[in-house]
């Protein structure tokens, strides 16, 4: 776990299908008992480039390649989660699945850490709409 009061180094992949879905993994606030969705990936390690994170991110959790990685943009978020305060600095890249059996599958159960947590396809529009919450949201301007 992280220190609460520190900036987060992280690096997030957006993956589209040719559905105009996005793969996203669903969370949740209990605090705000809202549902909310962010792109996969993670923590950016001392001494490990965000490319190199995002690779080992989507092996550690899905056991996942990826393919056509493109570097998109660098954004920072500060926010509230179960009540405590975030801040974060992510690197984004745009990138796809090497095994298109993932584009096939609705829904993904993985761990993350001890926690289990579900990765699904999301109707774009229905992100860019807000009918579904997107986190940060300054990322649906690069979807």
């Amino acid at each position: 776990m992280h220190d609460p009061n520190e900036i987060r180094f992280l690096v997030l992949g957006l993956i589209k299908d040719h559905n105009n879905r996005v793969f996203l993994s669903e969370g949740y606030d209990k605090i705000k008992q809202e549902y909310f969705y962010r792109a996969l990936g993670g923590g950016v390690d001392f001494g490990e480039s965000s490319l190199k994170a995002l690779k080992r991110e989507f092996q550690e959790e899905l056991n996942a390649e990826l393919v056509n990685i493109q570097y998109v943009t660098c954004l920072e978020s500060i926010f509230s989660f179960n009540g405590q305060p975030g801040h974060e600095v992510i690197q984004v890249y745009q990138c796809d699945f090497a095994n298109p059996n993932f584009y096939q599958l609705e829904e993904i159960t993985f761990n993350e850490g001890e926690r289990k947590k579900i990765a699904r396809w999301v109707d774009l529009e229905k992100c860019r709409s807000r009918q579904v919450r997107v986190v940060p949201e300054p990322i649906l301007e690069y979807m």
